[in-house]
């Protein structure tokens, strides 16, 4: 795994809960709080685009890598197709040797896919976070052994590329808590309104959530405590949020006795492990950590909306 300097200038990472299909469809915090972040990376320069979502996994040894130099969009579910059929997917074929040799320089086998069409789980985020435009993007599967301590290799072995010089924004997009059997379905069902609340959210959500925000934001019940953390409330730690403590939380959260309540399936929680490899490393001790966003939906599902890192801090 890559260790990293404590003096290089890093990008920041983004986590984001990407939600139900809705999420695309209807305006929420979460959108706002994309472009935002969208925005500011290509203020910042950014030329490329890594992502790792919740709906690719391959079953060969390693990871996939998305090659398709014009991939089709997978349909939407209860979104009218003018909000993503007219989006310009841009599949950054160049970038594809140069993260398939991290990898393979890592260990872990890496294998071009030029057939891959994308799913919403990633151009939801990117038709939201770019709106005038997506940047040159590459897509990295899952591997359906969903061994955290691999995809967090996966995210530590891309590490380096991090480094402002590389010009690079990494995204995780699965989810916080994200159960599908423990959804209500019934006001998007009849309604199309995923965003309805007839009761609120059960304890066992409400508490994974909590860990999440504990582990990525450590120490912000110091500022806003946990009682007071309101939604639109912008939560930011108060001690550093990266480094090797990172990797060990976000992995044993899957020993968390509400785990298998917050997640029915481990597929959106791989992201949080790419999230954590990435952000894991000596030199990534003291970085900040925010959930500058978050939107419940169908009652039990949280989508926070993380950012490891800052863009003034790597300027600095």
């Amino acid at each position: 795994m890559a260790v990293g300097r404590k003096d290089e200038p890093m990008a920041p990472v983004h986590l984001f809960s990407h939600g139900s299909t809705m999420m695309l469809g209807e305006e929420h915090q979460s959108a706002k709080y994309w472009e935002e972040c969208g925005n500011r990376a290509l203020e910042n320069g950014i030329e490329h685009v890594v992502m790792m979502g919740a709906h690719w996994a391959t079953s060969l040894p390693g990871v996939l890598i998305s090659a398709n130099p014009k991939p089709d969009k997978s349909p939407v579910a209860y979104v009218h197709p003018s909000k993503y059929k007219n989006y310009a997917l841009n599949p950054d074929l160049d970038y594809v040797p140069v993260v398939q040799s991290y990898l393979e320089a890592a260990g872990i086998p890496a294998q071009a896919d030029p057939k891959f069409d994308w799913i919403h789980d990633t151009y939801l985020v990117l038709i939201r976070m770019f709106p005038r435009g997506c940047p040159p993007t590459t897509l990295i599967s899952m591997n359906h052994t969903y061994d955290p301590h691999f995809h967090m290799s996966v995210g530590a072995a891309l590490r380096p590329l991090r480094a402002r010089e590389h010009k690079t924004l990494f995204i995780g997009s699965g989810g916080a808590v994200h159960n599908l059997y423990r959804n209500v379905w019934g006001p998007m069902v009849k309604y199309r309104d995923s965003f309805a609340q007839p009761t609120p959210p059960e304890a066992w959500a409400m508490e994974f959530r909590q860990e999440m925000i504990s582990a990525l934001c450590p120490g912000h019940e110091e500022v806003i405590p946990a009682g007071e953390a309101t939604p639109g409330t912008l939560i930011r730690s108060t001690k550093g949020a990266g480094g090797p403590l990172l990797r060990r939380k976000v992995t044993s959260l899957m020993k968390h006795p509400l785990y298998r309540e917050a997640h029915a399936t481990d597929d959106h929680f791989m992201a949080a492990m790419f999230v954590a490899g990435l952000c894991g490393s000596k030199g990534d001790e003291n970085m900040p950590g925010e959930m500058g966003a978050e939107d419940w939906e169908l009652t039990n599902m949280v989508n926070s909306q993380f950012t490891l890192g800052a863009w003034v801090e790597a300027k600095a």
